[in-house]
Order: C-alpha cells, then structure tokens, then sequence
C-alpha cells in the first residue's frame, strides 16, 4: 500500500502560482512513476503531468506545457507540480498517483494508488 496526500491548493488570482505536493508513506516510493491529473465540476479526470522513478522522464499535458512543471524528492518521499501563470481554466481539484509500471502513463486507469484531492481555484 501506497499513502498520497496532496496539499497547497487554494485560491489564486489568474497569472498567478501554485506549489502543490504529494507526500507518500508506505512502500518505497522511488519504485513508483508519480502522476498529476486534474478534474473540473462536470468533466472527466484528466492527465496533468508525469514524472519517472528518478525524474529523469517527464511527460506533460498539451495544455499545461510551459507553465507547469513536476519535480519529485525521492529521499522526502515527495512530488511536486509548480504551477504558474495559472489561468481560470486550471481550475480543478488535483490529484497525485503512484504507478508501478516503467513508463509515465497517461491514463488514470493505469495508476495503483490515490491521493484524496486538493482544490485549485483560480479566479479571473
């Protein structure tokens, strides 16, 4: 088992930045591809960002690339997703996932385990 819980969410004026990030408890966590994904009232959950074991592989959203950015902290048990010039429609509850897998999934089906959520509202 794999514990994630996300945190740094709030409310953000548009252009704006957020930090959020995910701490993990249980397994070893550098055994994990880490993902973000996002979900708006009324829409599906979607893939935000990846990042491999070591870091070394990233994988971004068409939406978010340049603005956001995934880092991850193996010796704090730790991923982050700075996020800025952040625009209304980055509104969203955010969540972190662990996926055993090699590669950097993008579909939430393949990831293992789940962080409860954070809010991200950004106000134009």
């Amino acid at each position: 088992q794999v514990q994630l819980v996300e945190s740094g969410g709030g409310l953000v004026q548009a252009g704006g930045s957020l930090r959020l990030s995910c701490a993990a408890s249980g397994r070893t966590f550098s055994n994990y591809v880490m993902g973000w994904f996002r979900q708006a009232p009324g829409k599906e959950r979607d893939f935000v960002g990846g990042i491999s074991r070591t870091g070394g592989s990233l994988k971004y959203a068409d939406s978010v690339k340049g603005r956001f950015t995934i880092s991850r902290d193996n010796a704090k048990n730790t991923v982050y997703l700075q996020m800025n010039s952040l625009k209304p429609e980055d509104t969203a509850v955010y969540y972190c996932a662990a996926d055993r897998a090699d590669s950097i999934a993008v579909s939430g089906y393949e990831y293992d385990y789940w962080g409860q959520g954070t809010q991200v509202t950004v106000s134009s």
